[in-house]
């Protein structure tokens, strides 16, 4: 998994039996500093650059896999299937004409590895007439949806909400900004020196401006209903730079604050605006769980109900996405339907994912 916050790749090794998944082994590799770079001006590169970045990209998860694989001590033919979201470089489902582009060659991962790759799991959502997005509500069906109401909240480079429990239909849909406009903050005020607010220091030395956090609540995105999806089209530096403009510079620590409340703010909203059920807890995962400024918003916000992290319940913070992929992969590889059509807008359940052997 390559998310929106351009910053590493998540890997996991999973074994799955039947609606049990365990995690045997994860591993974050950050990109290098240059590559990260072109990955967060992606949108801005000529048909030649993608179509090596692209090559580029597959080699690097390749090294991903590999790498995992010789820390676990586990052969490649071992292996049944390797599940490669890719990076995301475009994702637009209410364009004229929806399409979505994720980078990352599973030819050459197949070919470096000698496992079989499933990758380009969006596309034949899309083409159902679904948002492509989310996917990951399908492992929070699997590994979550017999027991009580709960919210499963990952917080990546954008945040995304799924709901599940026993006798009822899953929800699931973006809230909006994950790790993504705190990243960018932090990169712009700093000229590039920082990539990320580790463990959230520096919000805290900063000043929320509640007038902002209220100005952002306006984005028409937010008062869209579900199935929805967003990504950097819409919550990029871009947008910082029209909302704070020479506050970025001028006073760092307070915008940093400020999207940083925003963030849990916006996940909170949603949460009372679309999700009609009384929950029991809410489960976070992703790297936003490290930054502790992050969850003590969300905590606040959220309560009474508690909020906790998924390594609760044995899955690493950073493993989640990826071990959600391999369960996509193998479903694929059996000719199985992997997605919740209607956390998707998808006319009818499909085969999600194109097969590299």
């Amino acid at each position: 998994m390559s998310g929106t916050s351009c910053d590493g790749i998540s890997a996991a090794l999973v074994r799955i039996q039947g609606r049990r998944v365990r995690v045997l082994a994860e591993r974050t590799t950050p990109y290098p500093r240059r590559l990260s770079k072109t990955l967060a001006r992606a949108h801005a590169l000529s048909a030649a650059e993608l179509s090596a970045l692209h090559a580029q990209l597959g080699e690097q998860f390749a090294r991903a896999a590999r790498s995992l694989l010789r820390s676990a001590r586990l052969m490649p033919h071992r292996v049944a299937v390797i599940g490669s979201h890719g990076h995301t470089i475009y994702h637009g489902p209410d364009d004229a004409i929806p399409s979505t582009l994720q980078l990352g060659q599973p030819s050459v991962i197949a070919e470096r590895t000698g496992i079989p790759v499933v990758a380009d799991f969006r596309p034949r959502d899309m083409a159902a007439g679904g948002q492509g997005a989310p996917l990951v509500p399908y492992f929070d069906e699997v590994c979550f949806g017999g027991g009580p109401a709960r919210a499963l909240q990952n917080l990546g480079g954008i945040a995304n909400v799924t709901v599940v429990g026993a006798g009822i239909q899953t929800l699931a849909f973006d809230t909006g900004p994950g790790n993504c406009l705190i990243d960018l903050a932090v990169s712009l005020s700093s000229r590039g020196r920082l990539r990320y607010d580790r463990s959230g220091h520096l919000a805290l030395r900063g000043r929320i401006d509640q007038r902002t956090v209220a100005r952002l609540w306006r984005l028409p995105y937010f008062r869209r209903p579900p199935p929805k999806s967003t990504g950097r089209e819409l919550f990029n530096a871009a947008l910082l730079r029209q909302t704070f403009g020479s506050r970025l510079r001028q006073t760092p620590h307070h915008v940093i604050a400020t999207v940083t409340y925003f963030t849990a703010y916006s996940i909170a909203e949603s949460y009372r605006r679309f999700v009609p059920r009384k929950l029991s807890e809410v489960i976070v995962s992703g790297g936003g769980l490290r930054n502790r400024t992050l969850m003590g918003h969300l905590a606040k916000l959220l309560a009474p109900v508690p909020v906790r992290s998924i390594e609760r319940y044995g899955i690493p913070a950073q493993a989640k996405e990826p071990a959600a992929f391999a369960l996509l992969a193998l479903r694929a590889l059996e000719g199985r339907p992997n997605h919740v059509p209607h956390a998707t807008g998808a006319r009818q359940a499909r085969i999600l994912g194109t097969l590299t052997r």
